[in-house]
């Protein structure tokens, strides 16, 4: 009888070089794209609560029956075992945690940094949220892990963040000084500062209850979809908001469905959570640390922003705080919760 072909086997090697990859390219398309689609001044049909609808679809097709499936077997499991499990999945089953939970970090890491960091690029370019978004995360995540979790900042640590502060400054604090000459950029900056600091939370959040990425990628995207769906379409239907999603060309939405969803929530939530398995949260911080750069770089080349000298200093800067925090640290206690963005994580 003839031999069937060998299905190939990667190396774990091979697999998370692969994962890097991913992880990194779609944070970095994720800034790009989202200035691009959020930008008044380049004609995009869909306002960035469109982009946060479109996004939250396209994981949800996904996902949430990947939730139910999960919530079923274990179910399942707990018969077969003999033991209950009361509470252990919620929102009609599509969420595998507990309600209380899937509240908390869904409102965090699903619904409110989406609507920040889209309503950021309406303001301010895409080089400010290079900065601004995935540099400042080992900034709030460090102070937020102190105050919630009792992390200490060894002093290697704080130069690495006072090399971010000074990033951040030299970014977010030209546009403030601005702030009363008509131009808008700084609400721009002010909105990527706050999402980076709404999912540092969910991600310490994330530590604290040591929750699944799989399974907290899930309850975001659940709680999300029996929330912001449900309202905005009565609000889109009763023409309350000024949203085009329901009768923007379909082309659009289902672009965004599929890069901010599937793309950003869903496949760099997989690859991120490989690249921890193989590399570690050290290296792989070290990895994503590339995004600030090449983001801001891609944003120059695609949709030419300019980098004017703060922004490139800036961004040395951030790059260096990252790579200098997170190199010395003797026992990093890095937080690898699962990407959503990137923003930070898509």
């Amino acid at each position: 009888m003839p031999h069937s072909p060998a299905v190939p086997r990667f190396s774990p090697r091979t697999i998370g070089l692969a994962a890097a990859v991913v992880t990194v390219l779609i944070w970095t398309s994720f800034i790009v794209i989202a200035r691009a689609s959020a930008d008044p001044a380049r004609g995009g049909v869909l306002n960035p609560f469109d982009i946060v609808y479109a996004r939250i679809w396209g994981a949800s097709l996904i996902l949430l029956p990947w939730g139910l499936w999960l919530t079923v077997r274990d179910r399942a499991r707990a018969q077969e075992a003999g033991t209950s499990t009361p509470g252990t999945s919620s929102l009609w089953g599509m969420s595998p945690l507990p309600l209380a939970l899937t509240v908390k970090v869904g409102f965090f890491g699903g619904l409110l940094y989406a609507m920040l960091a889209y309503s950021g690029f309406v303001y301010a370019p895409a080089a400010h949220a290079s900065v601004l978004m995935p540099g400042s995360l080992p900034l709030w995540t460090a102070l937020l892990a102190v105050w919630i979790l009792g992390d200490r900042i060894t002093t290697t640590r704080a130069i690495g963040l006072v090399l971010i502060v000074g990033g951040d400054l030299l970014v977010g604090g030209a546009s403030l000084l601005h702030a009363l000459d008509g131009s808008g950029i700084w609400r721009g900056d002010v909105l990527f500062m706050a999402a980076s600091l709404v999912w540092s939370t969910y991600s310490v959040l994330a530590r604290r209850h040591a929750l699944d990425a799989v399974r907290a990628t899930i309850a975001i995207t659940a709680f999300a979809f029996v929330t912001y769906v449900p309202v905005y379409t009565v609000l889109l239907l009763l023409h309350w908001v000024p949203g085009q999603v329901l009768v923007a060309p379909w082309r659009d939405v289902l672009f965004q469905m599929v890069f901010q969803g599937m793309g950003s929530v869903v496949i760099s939530g997989i690859t991120f959570t490989k690249m921890i398995q193989h590399f570690g949260p050290v290296r792989s911080t070290m990895i994503t640390a590339l995004v600030p750069g090449l983001s801001a770089i891609s944003a120059a080349i695609f949709l030419g922003e300019p980098l004017h000298w703060n922004l490139l200093a800036g961004l040395a800067l951030v790059t260096l705080g990252i790579f200098f925090g997170v190199r010395a640290a003797v026992a990093p206690k890095i937080i690898a919760a699962p990407a959503v963005s990137t923003g930070a994580k898509g």
